[in-house]
């Protein structure tokens, strides 16, 4: 198995020559009957090893955890920090095995504050401080694994644990921002989609890491917006009025003309569970008591697969009624 980043790899090392490669990809794509930036490819598994290396690494940093713990509790979680690192020194570095990878980057990414909390304890702490440390290491971790290994999930691990550090102290520091947490949670939801357009920029044709690492994002920042606009409609709280279920169904429309035009499908995947409640139950009030969410799940899934069969037609079809100073943000045609 291997990705656009090893294709681009043997370029670089003369083995291919660029047209080969673009040749190559153009194959891909008529067998496929779709461009390959239509995939939205990302690498989690490149073969059963994977499997079996994070099985290996996870038995192996389980032990370290629970033998260090005899000692402190810090010393268990600063020893699987280090395990974390050292093992993909070579499964990541070196093997650039995807799965492994993102275990070992969650086991560090999660020691490490840990650690450094187990250290300073909780007794006579200020809030305060312990949100800083413990979320500001995450951050720090995620950015010192990032520098060294470039895993893409690593910048959005890095932005969560940024985002948490930064509504745990407001929050601390302002007690009454706490019946705000919907509106935080979606600026910071925003905040993050604006990072993923960014990385999308830099690579628009979707061969290179840029794109890996904005997938992620975009997969963080979804749920963040999507979430807090319902929270903020009453769905959550099964509160809604008809006029906020209503909304819902609007809301999702707008996602999906918004995943068509970045082309990426996050948000709607995010927004499923609350369009699929908010259809079922204005179903249920036609009169669809029993059957109200087995019909909507009927018309929503089809829906979504003859939108994922016409995805780039539906492009097409949007693009050109887009203000133009957008095009140049949002990925082409293909």
């Amino acid at each position: 198995m291997y990705s656009d980043d090893d294709l681009n790899a043997a370029v670089n090392a003369g083995i291919f020559s660029q047209e080969a490669v673009h040749d190559f990809r153009s194959l891909v794509e008529q067998r496929q009957h779709t461009a390959l930036a239509d995939e939205e490819h990302f690498r989690l598994l490149s073969g059963f090893n994977d499997i079996f290396v994070v099985i290996a690494c996870t038995l192996l940093l389980g032990s370290v955890a629970w033998l260090g713990s005899l000692l402190a509790p810090a010393a268990g979680a600063a020893a699987v920090a280090a395990g974390a690192w050292g093992l993909a020194e070579y499964f990541v570095r070196r093997r650039r095995m995807a799965l492994p990878a993102i275990a070992l980057l969650g086991a560090f990414v999660v020691a490490c504050p840990v650690s450094i909390l187990a250290l300073l304890g909780q007794d006579n702490r200020p809030d305060e401080l312990m949100v800083l440390a413990g979320g500001g290491s995450a951050a720090l971790a995620a950015w010192l694994h990032w520098r060294r290994f470039r895993v893409p999930l690593t910048v959005a691990a890095g932005t969560g644990a940024l985002l948490l550090t930064i509504i745990g102290l407001l929050f601390s520091a302002i007690p009454a921002l706490r019946q705000y947490t919907a509106p935080m949670l979606l600026a910071g939801g925003m905040a993050t989609f604006a990072l993923a357009m960014f990385w999308d920029k830099q690579d628009p044709a979707r061969l290179q890491r840029q794109s890996d690492v904005a997938f992620w994002l975009h997969l963080l920042a979804a749920p963040l917006m999507v979430h807090s606009f319902f929270d903020m409609l009453g769905i959550l709280q099964g509160t809604a009025s008809l006029p906020a279920l209503i909304a819902v169904l609007g809301l999702y429309g707008l996602f999906a003309v918004v995943s068509l035009a970045i082309d990426r499908r996050a948000l709607m995947v995010s927004a499923l569970a609350y369009v699929l409640y908010a259809f079922s139950h204005l179903l249920q009030t036609a009169g669809l008591a029993a059957d109200g969410f087995a019909v909507a799940g009927l018309l929503i899934g089809g829906g979504l697969l003859t939108l994922s069969a016409f995805w780039q037609h539906c492009r097409r079809a949007l693009l050109p009624r887009l203000p133009a100073r957008w095009l140049a943000s949002l990925p082409p045609l293909q």
